[in-house]
């Protein structure tokens, strides 16, 4: 199915548009619409699903009809769809659903992860792991239990037949710096290995350290492509941050972020050559563990 959230920003797009045409601003419509200006605020913004009764009120407040009317609508309607992550509600926190509605339409996702492996990719004891060192950082905005079963759900998704493409360039100190357990680090790569090999739709690569990167630096921080099958969804980029994720849409942003990920694809080393590396990691890790050093 399309993706809900970005049929959602186009809906909100195209609702804001039409209000500014016909030069209203977000409370005139709102007292129109006999609601709150924070309401119309976030159906603008993607910030929630759309009610389709609403949004036949807003179309019938812009003029819109015939065929305009007819796409809207089916618009609004693919917006308001719910994925499976909807029954998890808000327990598995803002980011792990967000990405489970991009993950949904996506055609392909390409990813550079400077510190981390990317949640989609995660054994469940690396998530408990990982759940551990955030409840060091202070409360958590998530149910552990729920966001947990809400990611395995995610890979699920990505290794179904028709899931996208999946592509991430790791930081080779994602890979050696132990964030967590040596045997549960060992199993991860292990996984990893397992699960990539001879899938087409997945691929890895490890970016050394001491390779330079053509045409530039580094960027600051890790970030996600997603890519959709409808040519009328264009392809957004979600950064990385500390507390939240940052989604651009404008598409001269996304175009610089394109050409940072081709710039580190070339860089990094091939796929097979990364998952030799991983497997080889792994077996130092286990070696260790063994002779507990």
């Amino acid at each position: 199915m399309p993706s809900p959230y970005i049929r959602r920003l186009r809906l909100g797009h195209e609702i804001r548009r039409l209000r500014e045409e016909r030069g209203l601003t977000a409370g005139d419509v709102a007292r129109l619409l006999f609601t709150s200006r924070s309401k119309v605020s976030k159906v603008e913004n993607a910030q929630v699903r759309p009610d389709l009764a609403d949004v036949v009120k807003l179309l019938e407040i812009f003029e819109v009809s015939g065929p305009e009317w007819d796409r809207l609508f089916r618009l609004a309607r693919d917006a308001a769809e719910k994925g499976w992550w909807e029954k998890y509600g808000t327990s598995t926190g803002h980011r792990e659903r967000l990405f489970a509605s991009l993950e949904a339409g996506a055609k392909s996702v390409l990813t550079y992860s400077q510190t981390n492996f990317p949640a989609i990719l995660q054994t469940p004891e690396f998530t408990q792991a990982l759940i551990e060192l955030d409840r060091e950082q202070g409360p958590l905005e998530y149910q552990p239990e729920r966001m947990a079963s809400a990611r395995t759900q995610r890979q699920q998704e990505l290794l179904r037949p028709d899931g996208p493409e999946y592509e991430t360039v790791l930081e080779a100190s994602v890979i050696h710096r132990l964030a967590v357990p040596p045997a549960v680090m060992a199993a991860q790569l292990r996984y990893l290995v397992q699960t990539i090999t001879g899938q087409s739709r997945i691929t890895l690569r490890v970016l050394p350290h001491d390779v330079p990167i053509p045409g530039g630096l580094l960027p600051k921080s890790a970030f996600f492509l997603f890519r959709f099958p409808d040519p009328i969804d264009p392809p957004i980029t979600i950064v990385d941050t500390v507390t939240t994720d940052l989604v651009l849409t404008e598409q001269r942003e996304v175009a610089r972020y394109s050409g940072h990920y081709v710039r580190l694809r070339e860089a990094a080393l091939t796929t097979t050559d990364s998952l030799t590396l991983l497997s080889q990691l792994a077996e130092r890790l286990i070696d260790k563990a063994g002779s507990g050093t």
